[in-house]
């Protein structure tokens, strides 16, 4: 499932600007006062003016092999969200590794290491090391709606979990990561999970407006 952009919403563009174009060294390729777009390998990470936003979930995939890297490239940029007593979550059953941290609107930005994609680098850990952005969360109170909604634009697997509290749909390379925000909480913090808007282009392309899928 490839993600080609995401569109996010945010009321300090400037600021968002700066984060990702200062602190992580991003490739801006779009700039106005209403949006802002950047280079994230093969996809397209956007934000777009809104007065009332709330804070999203949306992770990059990076090499297979750069985990330790990344954190190391990290740590001197942001402060890493821990889960528990450990900077980096192993995700077993996903064959994957997982570092946290916020962006400027306090989105919950994740690099992931997917040992089964077998995408390998021999070049120094860079932000142009990210292969794509691969995970956008879709927070609900009832998941099976939008898993019928996505559905029906495109048949879609699910890849874990169930409709009761958490679902990821799709493959390695792209998940729609479906929360009940009634019965579950972000990873790693354990802070209380919001319904944030997006828009997204790709295999699959709609609107993520107040909770509904929405034809673009």
């Amino acid at each position: 499932m490839k993600i080609e952009e995401i569109t996010l919403f945010t009321n300090q563009i400037e600021k968002q600007k700066l984060f990702y174009q200062e602190v992580m060294d991003f490739d801006l390729v779009f700039n106005s006062e209403e949006k802002v777009t950047f280079k994230t390998g093969k996809s397209l990470l956007s934000f777009e003016y809104k007065e009332t936003v709330n804070s999203a979930h949306f992770a990059f995939n990076i090499p297979s092999n750069k985990i330790d890297e990344a954190l190391l490239w990290l740590q001197k940029r942001v402060a890493i969200l821990p889960d528990g007593e450990n900077l980096i979550s192993n995700f077993e059953s996903w064959n994957a590794k997982a570092i946290y941290f916020y962006d400027a609107d306090n989105n919950i930005v994740e690099f992931i290491a997917r040992k089964d994609l077998n995408q390998n680098s021999v070049e120094q850990f860079s932000a142009k090391e990210i292969i794509s952005i691969s995970e956008i969360a879709m927070v609900t109170t009832n998941i099976s709606p939008l898993y019928e909604a996505i559905s029906r634009i495109k048949p879609i697997s699910i890849f874990d979990g169930n409709i009761n509290r958490f679902c990821a749909l799709g493959n390695h390379d792209g998940l729609f990561i479906l929360i009940d925000k009634t019965v579950k909480t972000w990873h790693p913090t354990g802070e209380p999970v919001h319904t944030a808007d997006f828009m997204i282009n790709g295999d699959y392309n709609f609107k993520y407006i107040a909770g509904e899928v929405l034809s673009t």
